[in-house]
């Protein structure tokens, strides 16, 4: 059996399996109906291997072991096997949501959180610094922070950052409105941004800038700047830098106050 070796790493990615698994369940769908040991040949995979992955398969719902001696295995169609994968991938997210659920509140969870705690009075300021590599971590990462914001939050996005960020974060930018905390964000004011800048009216202050700066700083004290223009960077090679310096933050911010005298209000912004 020939398959290309770019195949059968799809069917990895997609089903979640490992080598000897897509091999031996890519020689069973070429056969329909076959023994452990032809699979094992056909695949090339080690005889002593064979049971275990047809066993795992069998698990999973990839194949159904046939009665009899010796022992076969049939194919199960691939569009049921679409199926049945999604449905066990359901169940067993469902399973791990309820298991942090009951998490929250436990003498586990306060127990880390006491370590952490402890952990970080001893680390210098300067220490609590790192690279955020990929727009899914930044904004996990920018998530957090907004979200244990107390005093202000101060954003400074791009025209596509903006709709990015309403589509993300505005439930978490809505709960820290309601807390009192001030929000200041600065954008490019576009035809393509202004509905999305139009729903954060209620919540955040924002006005017009020109520049396509990239960064948050949160009370004053914590900052995430972002490296690279997203118009040029694909959203998996995205970087920022996290810092914890109130001195630099509270330096960038206050430039950004001297700037936001000046940038145009929503209203005032005149649209081609």
């Amino acid at each position: 059996m020939i398959v290309k070796e770019e195949f059968l790493s799809k069917l990895r990615r997609y089903f979640s399996l490992n080598l000897y698994e897509v091999k031996i369940w890519a020689a069973l769908l070429s056969r329909g109906v076959s023994t452990a040991g032809e699979l094992s040949d056909i695949a090339n995979v080690p005889r002593s291997r064979s049971y275990d992955v047809l066993e795992s398969l069998e698990k999973k719902g990839f194949v159904i072991m046939k009665l009899g001696k010796p022992i076969k295995y049939i194919a199960v169609p691939p569009t049921e096997v679409v199926g049945r994968v999604k449905k066990n991938m359901r169940t067993e997210a469902e399973e791990k949501v309820n298991r942090l659920n009951k998490l929250e509140g436990s003498d586990v969870l306060n127990e880390l959180s006491t370590l952490h705690t402890q952990g970080v009075e001893l680390i210098e300021p300067s220490d609590l610094s790192g690279s955020l590599r990929g727009r899914h971590n930044l904004y996990n990462h920018l998530e957090m922070m907004i979200k244990n914001a107390n005093e202000s939050v101060t954003l400074m996005t791009t025209a596509q950052g903006i709709m990015r960020k309403v589509e993300g974060l505005k439930p978490t930018f809505e709960k820290i409105s309601k807390r009192g905390v001030n929000i200041r964000i600065a954008a490019p004011i576009t035809k393509e941004s202004m509905s999305a800048i139009k729903e954060m009216r209620d919540i955040a202050e924002v006005r017009h800038t020109n520049s396509n700066a990239r960064f948050c700083i949160v009370d004053g004290k914590e900052l995430v700047f972002m490296a690279l223009d997203d118009k040029d960077v694909h959203p998996t090679y995205d970087i920022g830098i996290w810092v914890t310096t109130p001195f630099f933050a509270k330096a960038l911010d206050d430039l950004f106050s001297s700037s936001w005298k000046h940038m145009k209000a929503v209203d005032d912004v005149k649209l081609e």
